[in-house]
């Protein structure tokens, strides 16, 4: 349900696609005006390497540069090497002036007896 909800939020969406079978995907997420984040950049392991993640940022970028007005922010979360390939497409570190954070709710039945 919660997959559902959020790919529908979605402001821009890219798949890849080997015959009828989902290889790769990544999206745009915020409020369309002001704030807009890059998220889910994910390619089926079995395939990775061999450029998929930069052809689904290349898409992105566009979607961006086309629709991000001059004072919109956009961020994403780089996990390990993937800030690599974001580099490549102008992204860079906030840190030290600003740090990632982030808030779960707590699991369902947590904390009860």
């Amino acid at each position: 349900m919660a997959a559902a909800r959020g790919l529908a939020g979605s402001l821009f969406a890219v798949q890849l696609f080997m015959g009828d079978e989902a290889i790769g995907m990544g999206r745009v997420i915020g409020d369309g005006g002001c704030f807009f984040q890059v998220v889910d950049i994910a390619v089926d392991p079995r395939f990775q390497g061999r450029g998929y993640g930069k052809a689904i940022m290349v898409e992105i970028m566009a979607w961006l540069e086309a629709e991000v007005p001059p004072t919109g922010y956009v961020s994403l979360i780089a996990d390990g090497p993937a800030k690599d390939l974001y580099a490549q497409f102008g992204f860079q570190p906030t840190a030290p002036a600003s740090i990632g954070m982030a808030w779960r709710p707590p699991a369902i039945g947590a904390g009860q007896a």
